[in-house]
C-alpha cells in the first residue's frame, strides 16, 4: 500500500512540476507575443486612440466653422445680389475666428471705401 502511495506522491510531484514549467512557458510565450505585437504595431505607425479622438474633434469643429462661414458668405452674396448694403454680423464669441473675420471684413470695407472717397474728393 505504501508503495502505491509513493507512486501517487511521485506522480503528483511530477505533475505539479510539469504544471509550473508549463505555466512558466505560457508566461514566457505571452511576453514574447506581446513584444512582437507591440513591435508590429510600432512598425505600422498606428496612431494612439487619444490622438485620433483629438484630431477627430478638431475636424468636427473645423467642419462646423466652415459650414457657418459658408452660410454667412451665401447670405452676404444674396444681399449684394439684391443691392442691399451688407449688415455687419455680430458674434457672441467676440474673438477667435469670427473676430478675425470681422477685422478682415472691416479692412476690406475700408479699402473698398477709400477709392470712392478719393473720387468724391474727401480725405481721411
Amino acid at each position: 500500500m505504501q508503495g502505491r502511495n509513493r507512486v501517487f506522491d511521485d506522480l503528483a510531484r511530477m505533475t505539479n512540476g510539469a504544471a509550473s514549467v508549463l505555466s512558466g512557458f505560457r508566461d514566457e510565450a505571452e511576453s514574447k507575443f506581446r513584444q512582437m505585437f507591440e513591435r508590429w504595431i510600432a512598425d505600422m505607425d498606428v496612431v494612439p486612440r487619444e490622438e485620433f479622438e483629438a484630431v477627430r474633434e478638431m475636424a468636427a469643429n473645423a467642419r462646423r466653422d466652415q459650414e457657418t462661414l459658408t452660410a454667412r458668405v451665401a447670405a452676404l452674396e444674396a444681399q449684394l445680389a439684391s443691392g442691399a448694403k451688407p449688415k455687419k454680423a455680430k458674434s457672441a464669441a467676440g474673438k477667435g475666428a469670427a473676430g478675425k473675420t470681422r477685422s478682415a471684413d472691416s479692412a476690406a470695407e475700408k479699402s473698398a471705401e477709400k477709392p470712392s472717397d478719393k473720387a468724391s474728393g474727401t480725405s481721411d
